[in-house]
């Protein structure tokens, strides 16, 4: 039976970078969710005939909010949602789900890296029809939408059974039950040359995924483990948990500890890769040995060649301004596009879209191509994989041969987190203001070039975005800062260092960016305005 329910508006509801996030018992509120979907159908313009793709990592609320939102969707006269078995999706599957079935949009409930749980946090990423995350023109309605609501549509109905493949009715809306896995493993054995990492792995190569007790754990397995033939016992941590069995499912040196610990011990594999709570981010290591995600993307993109699925070429490359600049100079040499962007994969998607890129990355570990419209942490390790298969050669001697061949940029990010929100924003203003009197200026070892707001204007929609502030030096060193938008509460300020160096290659990272982590709190009057005296998370 349909039932239109009133409601009172949440004033918290505006989305991220990468849609809605906040505490799981925020989300847990009367009508929290239903106010959220029911304001995305109404700023699309109805969702009457449509397709939905729905899933999510597997976290604690999920199961509630999927039923939620399927008894919705037939209440507002959807045709048809396609669910993951169980209500699993990872986010880079959901958008091969999402474009391999033409459909209309889709929800993947995720707060993809951060904690899960009852005291953990909970998302719903938004994507479109083209398989990305929504344009900021909808984004922007959509939060209007949630000041006002008054009433939401919803079916009074039993839940749905989640664990059967098949279809079933809900109303008069169908429901269709996939296995999200399988369609995900077609598209990668399209892409990759999964012979070559067969031989890889029969001829000894060792190998540890940590799926961190997230959605990625059932995709892993199947890949890495039964059809490249891995070692039984590769893939870590692989049952997905409500509450990630404990674990920071974000994987950087400092929440994957259990596998870092591993890589940099005398039993280390020959290559470690851990992904994140929903999938689309991923990390690389050797032995004893650490790729930044900045290199990654150079690195993938300087050897594009070896991958079957590029060998007609790749449009261009495209990084976040966060992200090091590594990836510009692999441009320049293959005479290919190469675009900064804000943060926020939204962005990649138009030029993705108008064949200008075929690669993209970020610093937090995201890395991808244009086979999808999300970034995509099974595809960059398969890369890796695929790379390492080519050319006999270890993670760290393909980085290091990439760094004689282009110099290295020493590259950090330090998040000072839990600030003040009023705090944050305040000092961020002062530090647009004062930027440009800084050229010119020495601070330590370190002369100022040119100091201005990050400005990107959309070469497609010809839409305009300021994201950040960056401080450029003579050397082509650059302090780059931004307030997260992937938080649950609180403000964090992500200060970005980077040197690049083209002799000393083989110094320790932290050394390096010392003096430039103290020219960063100066410049910026961090410790002055927040009383840390050094960043909470190194990554």
């Amino acid at each position: 039976m349909l039932k239109i329910v009133s409601t009172t508006p949440y004033q918290d509801q505006k989305m991220g970078t990468a849609g809605l996030r906040r505490k799981s018992k925020v989300v847990m509120q009367e009508n929290y969710v239903e106010n959220f979907v029911q304001s995305v159908f109404d700023a699309i313009g109805g969702v009457s005939g449509q397709t939905f793709i729905l899933g999510g990592d597997g976290r604690y609320y999920n199961k509630i909010a999927i039923q939620k939102i399927m008894k919705m969707a037939a209440a507002n006269g959807m045709k048809k949602v396609i669910v993951g078995q169980n209500g699993y999706i990872s986010t880079p599957a959901s958008s091969r789900v999402l474009l391999k079935n033409k459909a209309d949009g889709g929800f993947v409930l995720s707060a993809s890296h951060n904690p899960g749980g009852i005291n953990g946090d909970f998302g719903i990423k938004y994507a479109i029809a083209s398989g990305g995350q929504c344009p900021t023109s909808i984004s922007d309605k959509i939060y209007e939408n949630t000041k006002n609501i008054k009433e939401y549509k919803i079916l009074e109905a039993p839940d749905i059974d989640l664990s059967q493949i098949g279809t079933q009715k809900l109303g008069d809306m169908e429901i269709e039950i996939i296995d999200s896995v399988k369609d995900y493993v077609d598209m990668m054995e399209a892409i990759f040359d999964f012979d070559a990492i067969r031989r890889l792995f029969a001829g000894g190569f060792t190998f540890v995924f940590d799926a961190m007790n997230a959605v990625t754990g059932p995709y892993a397995r199947k890949i890495f483990e039964e059809i490249l033939g891995a070692k039984k016992g590769s893939v870590v941590h692989a049952e997905p948990l409500e509450d990630f069995g404990g674990l920071h499912p974000d994987p950087n040196l400092i929440y994957a500890k259990e596998l870092v610990d591993l890589m940099y011990s005398d039993k280390a594999p020959d290559m470690g890769a851990a992904n994140d709570g929903d999938g689309d981010r991923n990390m690389i290591l050797g032995k004893k040995f650490f790729v930044t995600p900045s290199d990654s993307l150079a690195i993938l993109t300087d050897n594009y060649k070896l991958i079957p699925g590029y060998k007609n070429g790749i449009y261009g490359v495209a990084k976040s301004a966060a992200t090091s600049t590594a990836a510009g100079r692999v441009a320049e040499a293959l005479q290919i596009g190469y675009y900064e962007v804000p943060t926020g994969w939204k962005y990649f998607c138009n030029l993705m879209d108008s064949k200008r890129i075929t690669f993209c990355g970020e610093e937090s570990f995201g890395t991808g191509s244009n086979h999808i419209r999300e970034k995509d942490g099974i595809w960059a390790i398969l890369f890796w994989l695929n790379i390492i298969a080519a050319t006999g050669q270890s993670v760290e001697q393909i980085t290091r041969a990439h760094w004689k061949k282009y110099g290295r940029s020493y590259y950090m990010r330090n998040d000072y987190d839990g600030l003040d929100v009023d705090v944050a924003n305040k000092l961020m203003a002062d530090l647009e203001q004062k930027l440009p009197t800084l050229a010119g200026k020495t601070f330590g070892s370190y002369t100022v070039a040119e100091a201005k707001p990050f400005v990107y204007n959309d070469p497609v929609d010809g839409s305009s975005t300021k994201n950040g502030l960056i401080v450029y030096f003579t050397d082509k060193s650059r302090i780059v800062y931004r307030l997260s938008g992937t938080g649950s509460s609180g403000a964090t300020l992500r200060v970005y260092l980077e040197r690049y160096e083209t002799a000393k290659l083989d110094e320790n990272v932290e050394e390096m960016l010392k003096e430039l982590g103290d020219v960063s709190r100066q410049i910026g009057e961090i410790t002055a305005r927040t009383g840390k005296t050094k960043a909470d998370l190194l990554t």
